[in-house]
């Protein structure tokens, strides 16, 4: 099993929202204009996914998947509300939104005015439900785990939009062919740095977690008859 090291980096790089998945694209083409409103969508974001992830995720294990209420009346074991799984995780994701929403417009108006629909709009930006459903899917033995992912794919889509939103603050400079200012620039950096981000893929920085006790390991020696024995 992987450590929870490995799934934090992993959804950080090799995994990213946007250079592996392209979840999340609208958000993240539109308010990249600046690196000001990036950083605050980015923020939002992180936030969203490390609160509904997490929550999504007992609610999963504890309440909607074959067996999860066991726990409260073992005759309900055989219960399973698994197919109300979309409309639970949308509702947490519209939730904690709205309560982001509400924090932004009455400490950060200015950051407010200049998201503008783009924050409302992260209860259904594709990262966000992502997040759940990748959980959902590839079934954490544990919340921690859960939320490493959560934080390492919120910080992952953070550091993408950021990074895309210097870069296009740099190029207003610049002189790129008129055929391709604006989206068709930005689309083609995107997957220049999705390429970059593919160099991630295969490290490991963690140390795997064991199942069944110490892995047992052959070690094969030969002696001075050149025999083979195996210890």
């Amino acid at each position: 099993m992987e450590s929870t090291l490995d799934i934090l980096i992993k959804a950080i790089f090799s995994e990213n929202m946007i250079f592996a998945y392209f979840l999340g694209m609208c958000s993240y083409l539109a308010v990249s204009k600046t690196v000001k409103t990036a950083v605050g969508l980015g923020a939002a974001v992180i936030f969203v996914l490390v609160v509904t992830v997490p929550v999504n995720y007992l609610l999963e294990n504890y309440l909607l998947k074959e067996g999860a209420l066991s726990w409260i009346n073992p005759e309900w074991a055989e219960i399973d509300l698994s197919f109300l799984s979309f409309i639970m995780f949308i509702a947490v994701v519209a939730s904690i939104v709205q309560l982001v929403e509400m924090l932004v417009e009455k400490f950060a108006p200015a950051l407010y005015g200049a998201l503008g629909i783009f924050l409302p709009l992260i209860a259904v930006n594709c990262s966000i439900l992502g997040g759940a459903l990748f959980m959902q899917e590839r079934q954490y033995s544990t919340i921690l785990d859960a939320s490493a992912f959560a934080f390492g794919s919120g910080i992952g889509w953070f550091i993408a939009i950021v990074a895309i939103a210097a870069i296009r603050e740099k190029i207003r400079y610049s002189q790129v062919p008129a055929p391709l200012r604006g989206l068709g620039i930005t689309f083609i950096l995107t997957g220049l740095m999705g390429i970059a981000f593919m160099s991630f893929m295969g490290i490991k920085y963690g140390k795997d977690k064991k199942d069944d006790g110490e892995k047992t390991s052959i070690i094969i020696t030969i002696d001075k008859e050149n025999t083979i024995k195996r210890g």
